[in-house]
Parts: C-alpha cells; structure tokens; sequence
C-alpha cells in the first residue's frame, strides 16, 4: 500500500444558476440605496467587508454611495481567520493590529459584508474581531445571499437574495475581484 493517500473533495454538481452579472449589480445598487435610508446618508458610515468575497462587496458598495452621497465612504477589510470558533482553541488568542480593517471603527455606524449567511458563525467571529478593533456605534449586517440553516441567532439587516436550500446545497458566489467571474450558482454534494 502508498504512503501517499489522494485526498479528494467532495463530488458537486452544478443545479442552476440564480444570479447573473447583472442581477448581482441591480441587488447592489438598491442595498446601497437601502444603506443610506437607514442611515440618514453617510456621514457616520463604514463598511467592513469579511475577507474574501465581503471585501469586493464593501468596496462596490462603497463607490456607489459615494455616488449617491457626493462624499467618500470609508471602506475596510476584517480578517476572522484567527476568530473562527472551528479552529484550536488552543495556544495564546492572536495578536490584532489597530490599522487593519483601515480606519477608526469607535462611534461609527458599521456595515459588516459577507457573501453568503448560513449558519451565523462567521459573523459571531467577525463581531468579535470587530470590537477588538474599536466600540462601533452600532453593527449592521449586509449579505447577498441569505440560504437558511442558522444556528446561532443572526440575522441579516440588508440581504441581497433570501435562497432556502437543503443541507446537501451550497451556494457558490463568484466575484471578478476574487474569482474572475461574476455569478451565483447553487450546486450540490454527490454521493
């Protein structure tokens, strides 16, 4: 027998696609209306993007209301790797750097991004990440695409697209920046 075992990922096939380029835009430019609405413009606004695919979401939606408003909107980036409750817990907690998201969030009304809202615990990790970076005004959230399957009490102030899907179901969201293609597909796992 090899001591060298293949180590394969597990089987998907693609069921449809349910978004195009263009319904992705159209999504953005009303949650960026829906932005400012709530927030009485803004001048007291900052958008936080979860890396990977929140960064280019943030950073769309940022230029658009920058558009709207006529004055820049201060853009971030929060790297939860460290905060995921599904690594070790073992060892010192890692060490955050003031400047990382890139600019002050103390007082500030913030808009945390991601792709996709599932079971809720990248966002429990992003809010911890966040208050170790400052004591925000308040903490909104914004995905595109909400599928269901929550197992901690989050939920969404701004959701793109409200997709239920079933355990066996992933959402796939491709973006130019991160993926060099522009979609979001639903696939599922094979046996």
């Amino acid at each position: 027998m090899s001591e060298q075992t293949e180590v394969q990922g597990p089987k998907i096939r693609e069921k449809g696609r349910l978004m195009s380029a263009s319904e992705i835009e159209r999504t953005l430019v009303r949650l960026a209306h829906e932005i400012v609405e709530k927030n009485n413009g803004g001048a007291n606004l900052g958008l936080v993007g979860i890396k990977r695919r929140g960064v280019p979401l943030a950073q769309r939606l940022g230029a658009m209301i920058e558009k709207i408003e006529k004055h820049p909107v201060d853009v971030g980036v929060l790297d939860i790797s460290f905060y995921r409750d599904d690594l070790s817990t073992s060892g010192p907690r890692p060490v955050v750097t003031p400047g990382a998201i890139g600019f002050d969030v103390t007082g500030r009304d913030i808009v945390l991004m991601d792709d996709v809202l599932y079971t809720g615990r990248t966002i429990r990790a992003a809010l911890d990440a966040l208050f170790d970076h400052g004591r925000p005004k308040s903490v909104q959230l914004l995905v595109l695409i909400d599928r269901g399957h929550r197992e901690l009490p989050i939920e969404a102030t701004y959701t793109g697209r409200s997709i239920p899907t079933s355990s066996r179901e992933i959402i796939e969201v491709k973006l130019n920046e991160v993926d060099g293609q522009e979609q979001v597909l639903l696939v599922e796992r094979v046996d």
